[in-house]
């Protein structure tokens, strides 16, 4: 054999058993990299929930103290216009006797679009029992004071946030806070906010709201 025939044979001898080398390398590389993308797979984040879901629902301690269901729960009151949705709730029967005194019921049931701030029995208890009496007694004061607990439109926390708005007594309130934490007029503390009703929002206050 020449020296020309034994580099030829040499070079094929070489290929055959670099071959299969090559190829089982390549097979492992392959798997290798196939084994690397499941924890990509696995690590990549997860859908999160949106934010703010259920941010419209009724907030506030005095929530805690409305019936799970019935006419005066939440769903309830939602199928009932504002006065009668307010007739079922217990701690608003002072408002709500109030209301019925001055002959405000159609008005406030008729109404589209409201706001209604709203005492409970509580609040009316902080004044003076004379002074209650007297305003009882008269009517026109009666329906003044009532109509100034109303707004317009339907307010939302935002709204509540930091706010000025007339009444229907065409007195003007204040709001503001943030959060589950509001105030009106900087003395009435919402109680239970964001309360819907057929016809109107309603936001339970711990204070009657006095007109200037």
């Amino acid at each position: 054999m020449n020296m020309h025939t034994f580099r030829r044979t040499a070079l094929a001898m070489t290929a055959v058993v670099l071959l299969p080398l090559a190829l089982s390398a390549c097979s492992e590389e392959s798997t290798s990299n196939e084994g690397a993308a499941a924890p990509d797979a696995v690590s990549s984040p997860e859908p999160v929930g949106e934010i703010g879901a259920g941010a419209d629902a009724p907030f506030g301690p005095a929530c805690a103290l409305v019936p799970k269901s019935g006419a005066g729960s939440f769903d309830g009151m939602a199928q009932d216009p504002v006065a009668t949705a307010a007739s079922n709730n217990p701690a608003l029967s002072t408002l709500v006797a109030a209301v019925k005194k001055a002959g405000l019921v159609d008005t406030l049931n008729n109404a589209q679009d409201i706001t209604v701030f709203a005492p409970t029995n509580d609040a009316f208890a902080k004044i003076p029992k004379a002074d209650l009496d007297k305003v009882l007694a008269d009517k026109e004061a009666l329906t003044a004071l009532l109509t100034y607990h109303v707004v317009g439109e339907k307010l939302t926390p935002t709204q509540l946030a930091g706010g000025s708005f007339q009444t229907l007594q065409k007195g003007m309130i204040t709001t503001k806070g943030s959060g589950t934490s509001y105030t009106v007029n900087n003395s009435a503390k919402v109680v239970c906010g964001d309360v819907p009703t057929a016809n109107a929002t309603v936001h339970i206050v711990d204070t009657v709201l006095m007109p200037k």
